[in-house]
């Protein structure tokens, strides 16, 4: 907590942590080539995602203006539509677009959150800028730059989340979207450090959304456009910080009282494990097989597997056994009825009953028309949920980061399958090698189902060259996707 006088006017020096956000995202040089050839995937995939959500009507409704006729000629393109837009709700669409179908990649630690989020600032800006530049004949900004500006806001998001629990506070995730893109896109735009923090200070002092409607008995389609509400908030945070020159605040975490730290953390001080650098990027988890909570990505991996044996005896079960970390035990350990598709998504007992049931788990499969199948529920009476301590161990192990769970079938003759558990999913970091490829599927198959076939072909030549890709100006590359 902060020492300052609370009778105080004289205004403190700035907080540390917004400094070392300043600084970083001003003069630290993005050159690690894991990192930004993992940040050129994560942009494919990202688009991939959105491409996936256009199928979902609940999603496309909140892709345009705010209001009917508010579009700006020549302004940002939200892939997959004609929408032009202004960069502010240009930001939310994309945001919400990668975001809806809960597809896009993870990061798990103290905090979980989905760092590809932050695209839906970065590539609103980044093709806002590139148009203004050509405009101006000045040279457009390039999707390389927009590639070291992504590897910053997933480190930004992800080395706070190692060791700062927001959500045992009640906070959801997305206010760590609004603090790592605000701070890149205000550098995007132009702005100094000082314009840096003032942007963040002001993304603290919004404090954060209630998980409320992450959560039973409330769980609710918000948190599918809450990145993009985010995004939308940093853009407008960045443009009032550099266009306006409003002023910043410079204890706004640290200030007795009336700051972040004792309004909304219990008064207590970010933690860090580390450094920032492009660790979060180079380590990201992709959701390349199913459409799942992160956390229990291994758990519908383990179901699959057992499929074929347990398929056939669905009336013959007692019991199925789950074990699993304990942020999975905590917030997808799910009984009850579930209401819509957001309660079954981050359902546990329903992601491992479709597939033991189907050999299968698609974003189909938490509408309605499935889950209306008497053999889910039936499923999910019989399984009991449980923390396994060295998955939790091995959760925050940093050399580790695995996200294991296990499933055991128990029948009423006294058989019983094998015990399958898995550490990681096929989207970690130690399975880049087996990952990627399958990673590039969902990618072709995500724009097939969506864009003309001639589109489709100019978006996949550009995409399977890395020099091709990272020289394209950002608007060109954004006009490959628009319809």
């Amino acid at each position: 907590m902060s020492q300052h006088d609370i009778r105080s006017a004289r205004r403190p020096a700035p907080d540390a942590p917004m400094v070392a956000i300043a600084d970083y995202v001003a003069d630290y040089p993005i050159s690690s080539r894991d990192a930004i050839d993992t940040a050129r995937y994560m942009v494919m995939d990202s688009l991939g995602c959105a491409m996936l959500a256009m199928k979902f009507p609940e999603c496309v409704k909140h892709l345009g203006p705010v209001v009917p006729g508010a579009t700006m000629p020549g302004g940002v393109r939200v892939p997959g539509t004609s929408h032009e837009l202004d960069p502010v709700q240009a930001a939310f669409a994309i945001g919400t677009q990668i975001r809806w179908l809960d597809f896009n990649d993870t990061w798990l630690a103290a905090e979980w959150g989905h760092p590809s989020d932050n695209l839906g600032s970065i590539l609103a800006v980044g093709d806002y800028l590139s148009r203004k530049a050509v405009r101006e004949g000045r040279a457009p900004m390039t999707m390389g730059e927009v590639l070291r500006y992504a590897v910053k806001a997933h480190e930004i998001q992800g080395v706070y989340a190692l060791q700062n629990s927001f959500n045992r506070v009640g906070l959801d995730h997305v206010i760590l979207v609004r603090v790592a893109s605000a701070a890149v896109v205000t550098h995007m735009l132009g702005g100094d450090k000082d314009a840096i923090m003032t942007a963040v200070s002001h993304s603290w002092i919004d404090n954060g959304a209630l998980r409320t409607y992450r959560h039973a008995p409330n769980t609710g389609p918000r948190k599918s456009w809450a990145a993009g509400d985010a995004c939308r908030r940093a853009v407008t945070h960045a443009l009032n910080a550099v266009d306006k020159g409003v002023v910043g605040y410079p204890s706004a975490l640290s200030a007795k009282t009336w700051g972040f730290y004792d309004v909304a953390f219990k008064g207590n001080p970010f933690e860090f494990e580390r450094p920032f650098s492009s660790y979060v990027m180079e380590n990201v988890l992709f959701k390349i097989s199913y459409p799942a909570e992160f956390h229990a990505q291994t758990a519908v991996e383990c179901a699959m597997r057992l499929h074929a044996e347990v398929a056939p005896r669905l009336h013959e079960i007692e019991r199925i056994e789950i074990e699993t970390q304990e942020a999975g035990a905590r917030i997808i350990d799910k009984t009850g009825p579930l209401a819509n598709y957001a309660d079954r998504d981050h359902c546990i007992q329903y992601m491992v009953a479709v597939p033991l049931i189907f050999g299968r788990l698609t974003a189909d499969d938490y509408g309605d028309a499935v889950a209306c199948d008497p053999r889910i529920d039936a499923l999910r009476d019989k399984m009991q949920v449980r923390e396994n301590p060295q998955f939790t161990r091995d959760y925050f192990d940093a050399d580790k980061r695995y996200i294991g769970n296990s499933v055991q079938v128990f029948y009423k003759d006294g058989c019983h399958s094998d015990k399958v558990a898995i550490d990681y999913p096929i989207g970690h970091r130690k399975r880049r090698a087996e990952g990627i490829p399958v990673l590039l599927q969902k990618f072709d198959g995500a724009l097939r189902g969506h864009l003309p076939q001639q589109q489709v072909q100019r978006i996949q030549q550009t995409c399977a060259s890395a020099e091709r890709f990272d020289s394209m100006p950002v608007h060109d590359f954004m006009d490959l996707f628009a319809l």
